[in-house]
């Protein structure tokens, strides 16, 4: 039998020494840098990018023709999502980073392409719902952007950043009848 599929497994895998400083600092600047809720939101992205890497460790031990068969569906599917170029190797594969990885999140893109001053309120417009691709609403921060669709990302016509909180309420004040 197998786990029953309500109970999905873990998608992450936690560093194999939690207490090392130089690793707890670079997680931290890694965090603040990009937004992330939790180092759980970390762990998942090392863990997707050791993934890619094994699939081009073992694509670099087979055989030429086996290896001309595979080779071009794992770069089509990572220049697709935008990791690497069109012509990449897998070279390119292997020097990949968690950063490049995690420049790929919807909060990000919004993040530079809107001029939002912190990671954590693009986060916060993300997950509010106030962002579409095409004419979709997308609320989920990490959703990696396709090459694709970097041009359809757009603010909600609804979110207007420009008003500062206090002007936001007087409006609601003023829309509201007194009696």
């Amino acid at each position: 039998m197998g786990d029953h599929p309500k109970n999905s497994r873990k998608m992450w895998r936690k560093p194999k020494r939690p207490l090392n400083y130089d690793l707890l600092n670079e997680e931290l600047h890694v965090l603040g840098t990009f937004g992330l809720k939790n180092k759980r939101e970390l762990w998942k992205a090392h863990t997707e990018l050791s993934r890619i890497r094994n699939q081009a460790r073992s694509l670099l031990a087979l055989t030429q023709d086996v290896r001309s068969k595979k080779e071009p569906i794992l770069m089509k599917s990572l220049a697709r999502v935008g990791l690497v170029k069109e012509n990449s190797t897998l070279d390119d594969v292997l020097n990949l980073k968690v950063t490049d990885f995690l420049s790929r999140r919807l909060q990000t893109f919004i993040q530079k392409k809107e001029s939002i001053k912190s990671p954590y309120l693009a986060r916060q417009i993300v997950v509010h719902g106030h962002v579409m691709i095409g004419d979709r609403i997308v609320t989920i921060p990490s959703y990696t952007v396709k090459v694709e669709e970097e041009d359809q990302i757009h603010l909600s016509p609804k979110l207007d950043l420009s008003k500062t909180k206090h002007q936001q309420t007087q409006e609601i004040k003023t829309e509201q009848p007194s009696e």
